[in-house]
Parts: C-alpha cells; sequence; structure tokens
C-alpha cells in the first residue's frame, strides 16, 4: 500500500490528509491501514477518557485502581509510538523531546 502524508491533532483527534487551521501537530506518513489503526487508538482514548470521567464520580473507588485510566495511558502511548514511527523529522524530534516513549522504543 502507497503511504500518503497525514495531518494529526492528538487533542481533537484529528487525522487529515488536508492541511487546515492548527491539524498539523504531527505529520506523518502512513498507509490506510496504519491510519485505521491510528485512529482506533485514538477512538480508544476517547472512551476511556469518557469511562474515567464516569469513574471520576465515585468517591469510594481509588484511584490507583482505575482501569479507565491505564486504558487511556496504554492507548495514548501506544498512538504515540505510532506517530514517532510513521512521523516525519519534527514530529520524531518533537516525541522525543515529550520524553513520553521509553529510549528502548524509538
Amino acid at each position: 500500500m502507497e503511504k500518503r502524508k497525514y495531518y494529526v491533532n492528538i487533542g481533537s483527534g484529528e487525522i487529515s490528509q488536508i492541511k487546515y487551521d492548527n491539524n498539523e501537530e504531527f505529520v506523518i506518513h502512513a498507509t490506510e491501514d496504519e491510519v485505521r489503526l491510528l485512529r482506533s487508538k485514538l477512538e480508544n482514548m476517547h472512551d476511556a477518557s469518557f469511562n474515567s470521567f464516569w469513574r471520576s464520580h465515585v468517591p469510594i473507588m481509588p484511584y490507583h485502581n482505575d482501569k479507565p485510566n491505564d486504558d487511556y495511558d496504554s492507548n495514548i502511548a501506544q498512538a504515540f509510538q505510532m506517530l514517532y514511527d510513521w512521523g516525519d523529522e519534527r514530529a520524531k524530534s518533537h516525541i522525543t523531546e515529550m520524553g513520553i516513549l521509553k529510549d528502548d522504543h524509538m
């Protein structure tokens, strides 16, 4: 499959082939299958965030027993790994500076 250029904004969950407004947080070159996988991670992050919101309203449940929070952390780490793997040099540099990935994954 052919790799195409995509603009990704993690905050909004946007993945687009068209540069518009502030959607160029990360620039990647990926196949359609890779983009589907990244989209899945972003959707999982959204779902985990929503579930974590509801968990936060249960005062007797300790924060460290928060599966939705763990799910969110896992999905965001995987999404950043994908962005690093498929990203341009600017994306790789930014992710390295963030320190979100362990050294053995870069």
